[in-house]
């Protein structure tokens, strides 16, 4: 059964994202949608440049692996301060991460139209996450509690950054802001892709081949030491490569919430805490989750509608769920 659900798991990604190829507000044949992919895969002209094949090689096709290379760095993060954390209902963004790019894009789209969005999203991503390891490190010793208390309260003052922001800037552009706030795959294009998919080998790769190491940074510090793990040290490791993994997402398609809470939670309760299972599983069902939501944002209603409300929709409710279900267990030390 294990291995019916592992195999199910990493199949969806790619059967959800051929279906998502064929549906979309522009009604294309399937068979037209064959004959372009065939096309674009073989470099055979045997189809000529007809406005389907440009939206399906410019813009369905780069979007959906657009989505799916955000979804898995979402989800490979959230699983891995999931198990950092000892906490299934924290997320990337428990360290500040949203709320310091959402600044970065605020400032440049109000005051620095010339700048790129996704450079200082990512900076001020990496700058947010910073701050919430000084401020947890005042504490003498950086555990658990104290980097997501620091992560709130970095977030809040970034939060309060963008709001001021939202007030100074002129109305139009006001609108960008919140846009790209909500998180949105629809500017989504090969140049983006690539720079997705860069952050992400970046940042998870290291991460999937350490990935044993978080069974035992899941035990406590004591027991950690004892089996020879420089807790403080592997600990950074992650907080850094994950942290740079979800900054370079966010920096692209803006802020998308909940899925580094919903996936690896899922994934766990189907194959299990091992991270050496866990974590590559997230990276799929995150990849499969991201499509299936961007696929309903897109298709929903006549207008795009950002992918970022579809996820807290969903995401919600799952937490209420887990609320319930875990209770005080959930949240002890």
């Amino acid at each position: 059964m294990k291995r019916i659900k592992t195999s199910f798991i990493i199949l969806s990604p790619f059967a959800i994202g051929l279906f998502s190829l064929f549906i979309g507000t522009y009604d294309i044949p399937p068979i037209t949608v064959i004959k372009i992919l065939f096309q674009g895969i073989t470099n055979y002209n045997g189809i000529s440049n007809i406005p389907e094949k440009a939206i399906i090689l410019d813009i369905r096709l780069p979007r959906i692996l657009m989505a799916a290379t955000v979804g898995a760095s979402l989800a490979g993060s959230g699983a891995v301060l999931q198990g950092l954390l000892r906490n299934p209902l924290v997320d990337p963004y428990i360290l500040g991460i949203s709320a310091g790019a959402a600044f970065g894009c605020a400032i440049t789209i109000g005051f620095l139209p010339s700048w790129s969005v996704q450079t200082m999203a990512f900076i001020f991503g990496l700058l947010a996450v910073s701050l919430t390891y000084m401020v947890a490190k005042s504490q003498q010793e950086i555990s658990r509690l104290p980097l997501v208390l620091s992560g709130v309260i970095v977030s809040a003052f970034f939060t309060a950054l963008v709001s001021i922001v939202k007030i100074l800037v002129d109305p139009h552009k006001l609108q960008g802001i919140i846009f790209w706030t909500m998180g949105s795959f629809s500017l989504s294009d090969w140049r983006n892709f690539k720079i997705a998919l860069i952050g992400t080998i970046v940042g998870i790769l290291p991460i999937v081949l350490m990935r044993w190491r978080l069974n035992v940074m899941s035990l406590s510090e004591e027991e950690a030491y004892a089996l020879g793990v420089n807790v403080k040290r592997d600990r950074m490791i992650f907080i850094l490569f994950s942290t740079f993994s979800v900054a370079v997402a966010t920096s692209t398609c803006g802020i998308i919430g909940w899925v580094g809470l919903m996936v690896p939670h899922i994934v766990r309760m189907m194959v299990g805490p091992e991270h050496s299972v866990l974590l590559p599983l997230s990276l799929f069902g995150g990849a499969a989750f991201m499509i299936g939501a961007d696929t309903l944002s897109r298709t929903f209603v006549g207008f795009d509608v950002p992918v970022g409300i579809i996820t807290a929709l969903t995401g919600a409710p799952f937490f209420v769920y887990l609320m319930r279900k875990k209770g005080k267990e959930t949240w002890e030390s």
